[in-house]
């Protein structure tokens, strides 16, 4: 099983979940199945905007990360889901919609059991909006990069309140992409420190134009035999 490395400072957009979950849903759920779509339609339904939020079953559906979770198979994976929103939705926190009389379970809409799930599938029922009026953007647990303080712990060390000053400078200055790479380079390198990474970020900066904006793991050996190499402990 692999180790989870701790929550990181600096998140940009936590999930806010309501106190009763807490207090009054969690002792309830006896079921980890349940427990994982219910926290993940709180995280899903947060990365969209606007008031009226909903779920599908293909929502859920497309996210392998969630799906594996579920199931090692896609046939189990699939069971389980459908054992878990029916769960939910018998427990009362998420809430079940059809467009149509008699429709699958497959075409259902999912909303959280909050004062804005239950006002939006009010106006759903009242014929004052319609699905097909919502533009969401597709949303996965894959797409949740690591963010700079996250990938610094995992692969660098832990994080001082003058580490995440110069983080945070250098999230400004170099793209997202970039700062990946630097910091995988460190590693390949067995230079597992700020110092070199911001090195190859500053030379690349450089070279933006030039021939230095190739992959800079690929030249991992070149900075630690030249001039790079005194930020790296032998």
């Amino acid at each position: 099983m692999p180790s989870f490395t701790g929550f990181s400072a600096g998140q940009a957009n936590p999930t806010p979940v309501p106190n009763a979950f807490f207090t009054d849903l969690l002792p309830e759920i006896d079921h980890l199945d349940e427990l994982r779509i219910t926290l993940y339609a709180f995280w899903a339904l947060n990365q969209q905007e606007g008031n009226l939020r909903f779920l599908t079953r293909r929502d859920f559906e497309r996210d392998k990360r969630l799906m594996h979770s579920l199931g090692r198979t896609k046939a189990k994976a699939q069971a389980a889901l459908t054992n878990a929103l029916e769960r939910a939705v018998l427990r009362g926190s998420l809430l079940q919609a059809f467009l149509r009389p008699g429709e699958a379970a497959e075409e259902a809409l999912y909303f959280i059991n909050t004062v804005r799930g239950r006002a939006a599938l009010d106006a759903l029922k009242n014929g004052e909006w319609s699905p097909a009026d919502q533009a969401r953007p597709e949303i996965t647990l894959d797409l949740e990069r690591p963010n700079i303080f996250r990938l610094y712990e995992q692969n660098i060390g832990p994080l001082t309140p003058l580490m995440a000053d110069a983080l945070r400078e250098a999230e400004e200055l170099y793209p997202a992409e970039w700062i990946e790479e630097a910091i995988s380079a460190a590693v390949k390198a067995n230079a597992r420190s700020w110092r070199y990474a911001e090195a190859i970020l500053k030379r690349r900066e450089k070279g933006r134009d030039g021939t230095a904006r190739g992959k800079t793991e690929k030249s991992s050996r070149r900075y630690v035999e030249g001039e790079l190499g005194e930020f790296v402990e032998h």
